[in-house]
């Protein structure tokens, strides 16, 4: 986009699947933990990396059957997902390569946990080919949805809204995964295929944001 050209209407976001007051109380609890690392020195992508193998741990217990185990140290690195980004903005830290790592590492930690539920699922369920046919939509959709996202920012363009974001992708998972530790196996199955669902929902949401926002301005560019 040329620097000339007139900025697009903001339009509406799209409803999340997680209600705003179960966001504002997860920042509440940050709060503590971001004083802490700051008090640590830690930097944000020092945060970005640790939760990143905490993740690789947690997939590894998933995947050697110790569900619930692995859910309660996803919960955990969950929480250190969130505070990179808001150690950052509290000590004014954000860098451009800070986010780009951040994003990456984010896909890693997805692809990573996905795996894990794949081995898990491959090793114990007599037929896993639908929960598995359901996982893979589920990864490749939550890419896309990350992908919409990186393109729309590429373009000049904000696509950051959708019923399934990364926060809301991770409580779901991890909830499935503790479903299936306590018994539930079922639940995990109908998790997955929620996902599939909504980020293939999301990525659709987000295409067609785009797309409203580039009808209102003047063509000036062919995409790629």
């Amino acid at each position: 986009m040329s620097a000339s050209t007139p900025q697009a209407p903001n339009l509406r976001r799209g409803e999340s699947v997680l209600p705003a007051w179960v966001k504002e109380g997860g920042r509440a609890v940050l709060a503590p933990i971001v004083r802490l690392a700051m008090a640590l020195h830690l930097t944000p992508n020092t945060i970005t990396v640790i939760g990143l193998l905490i993740t690789l741990a947690a997939s590894a217990l998933v995947a050697s059957g110790w569900l619930l185990v692995g859910a309660a140290i996803l919960t955990a690195g969950s929480l250190l997902d969130a505070v990179d980004g808001a150690l950052a903005r509290a000590t004014d830290g954000g860098t451009a390569f800070g986010s780009f790592l951040d994003s990456t590492l984010d896909r890693a930690g997805e692809a990573i946990l996905y795996t894990g539920i794949a081995v898990w699922l491959l090793r114990t369920q007599p037929d896993p080919v639908l929960p598995m046919l359901a996982l893979m939509v589920a990864l490749a959709g939550s890419f896309l949805v990350s992908y919409a996202h990186a393109r729309a920012q590429g373009i000049g363009f904000a696509a950051d809204i959708g019923l399934a974001p990364r926060t809301e992708r991770l409580v779901l998972v991890i909830a499935g995964v503790a479903l299936a530790g306590l018994g539930l196996v079922v639940g995990l199955y109908a998790i997955l295929v929620i996902l599939a669902t909504l980020t293939v929902a999301t990525v659709i949401q987000r295409i067609r944001h785009v797309w409203r926002l580039s009808s209102a301005m003047p063509t000036d560019s062919k995409e790629n």
